[in-house]
């Protein structure tokens, strides 16, 4: 079996690949548009960043294998074009993303540095933290994490303290508002990124988790204590956002970006004074700088696994990745979003359902099962990433007869519709 020690540097590693640079800054200014209805908007938001990407890591329990394992039931072909697919965003957008958010918010206004040194000195250090694979872990979970927490908890509570009543809503539909935000966190993919890695990280030290069942428990309650802390976090920083928010200044005639930036710069700053910022500036290098490392080292042991265990292919892809990072990192943090919407449309639906269909027993989860719902789930997902790119009318007619379309979650009931239906012509026929 596993220590204690163990599992609690295993849940805080976890914790912390997970809260990245969009984990950071989406929420008060979700909280401080949410006002009143913060609630709903955070009900919304755990489900897309907290239930499915710890139901993710689950699934990674009981597959114990690589992202691969979660679409083969589908085809070997869909698999392996699936992976390649989400590592490559991975690598193109979340990764890069940590990187501008750490020039914008902790580096350029105390420095006055441009975006390209930034991104060569982030990105060098991400290389050598990913090129020790082995103490990756060990590191964040036993030593970085734990700063993160306490600067996150010193600014939610001293918020929540000196708070004033919050504005009306500014949301028709919260709960909505809060499910698709969710999607801005890249946490349901960063499930079947992580959980990859952790996997690896977990094979790295087999002297007390040899065995199947142990590596189950092992990360099964890794992950509930980490969505456990997501979940507080998350919620903390959607209130602090929603009551705190309305003593800030938020320019509404700045971009979301600047004023995700700004709104967080102010709570530090009020909450805790002049060393706000120096807070700030930490919280937000140390969070990015985990998650980038995971991100980057999980890309890599994939590629590793698909050239024959080969730590050439493992370092390749770790420098390529890092470059990758560089040069995207160019672009601001709004840049970023928007380029990554309509991708996460696309994408986010199916790992979706991949995720909550692998945690399915094997009687509700066949071959045909996978296939059918995935099948569904792209071609209904198609409509939302058209009318986010270029929105027609004759679109718009074909949306207002798909349900939830409108809220760009067009494919939730035709897949659940298509899961019972599979399911039960299967059983009509004793398959």
């Amino acid at each position: 079996m596993y220590t204690r020690q163990t599992l609690l540097v295993t849940s805080f590693g976890l914790f912390s690949l997970f809260f990245g640079a969009g984990n950071l800054l989406i929420p008060p200014l979700l909280g401080y548009n949410a006002g009143d209805k913060w609630f709903w908007v955070t009900l919304g938001f755990m489900i897309t960043a907290v239930v499915i990407p710890i139901i993710g890591i689950m699934a990674h329990a009981k597959l114990q294998g690589t992202m691969y394992d979660f679409g083969k039931k589908v085809a070997p072909w869909f698999s392996s074009i699936y992976c390649i697919i989400v590592y490559a965003i991975s690598i193109a957008i979340p990764s890069p993303r940590t990187a501008s958010a750490t020039h914008e918010i902790a580096v350029h206004p105390a420095f006055g540095t441009s975006p390209l040194l930034t991104s060569l000195i982030y990105f060098a250090l991400v290389l050598v933290f990913v090129l020790n694979r082995s103490k990756i872990l060990n590191i964040i979970g036993k030593f970085l994490t734990p700063m993160i927490v306490i600067m996150l908890l010193l600014v939610i509570g001293i918020g929540l303290y000196n708070s004033s009543l919050a504005n009306p809503a500014t949301f028709e539909t919260p709960m909505v508002s809060g499910i698709l935000e969710g999607y801005q966190t890249f946490d349901a993919i960063g499930a079947v990124v992580v959980g990859a890695f952790l996997i690896v990280s977990i094979n790295f030290k087999t002297v007390d988790v040899e065995a199947y069942e142990a590596k189950r428990s092992l990360i099964r309650k890794a992950g509930l204590i980490a969505g456990l802390g997501l979940f507080v976090i998350y919620a903390g920083l959607i209130s602090v956002g929603a009551y705190y928010g309305t003593e800030i200044n938020v320019d509404d005639s700045l971009s979301n970006d600047m004023q995700r930036a700004n709104l967080l710069r102010g709570i530090s700053s009020s909450a805790l004074g002049t060393f706000g910022n120096t807070v700030l500036s930490i919280l937000i290098s140390l969070a990015c700088f985990t998650t980038a490392v995971g991100i980057v080292a999980g890309t890599a042991d994939y590629f590793r696994g698909l050239f024959n265990k080969s730590n050439t292919a493992y370092i390749i892809t770790a420098i390529v990745g890092c470059l990758a990072g560089v040069a995207v990192g160019q672009l601001d943090f709004h840049s970023i979003i928007v380029i990554a919407y309509p991708i996460l449309l696309f994408i986010y639906p199916i790992t979706i359902v991949l995720i909550i269909l692998n945690i399915l027993s094997e009687k509700w989860s066949s071959p045909l099962v996978f296939r059918a719902v995935v099948l569904t789930t792209f071609i209904f997902s198609i409509p939302d990433v058209i009318g986010f790119v270029s929105p027609s009318e004759d679109l718009k007619t074909v949306i207002e007869y798909i349900p939830l379309a409108k809220y760009s979650l067009g494919w939730a009931l035709p897949a659940l519709v298509m899961f019972f239906g599979v399911n039960t012509f299967q059983k009509g026929r004793g398959m």
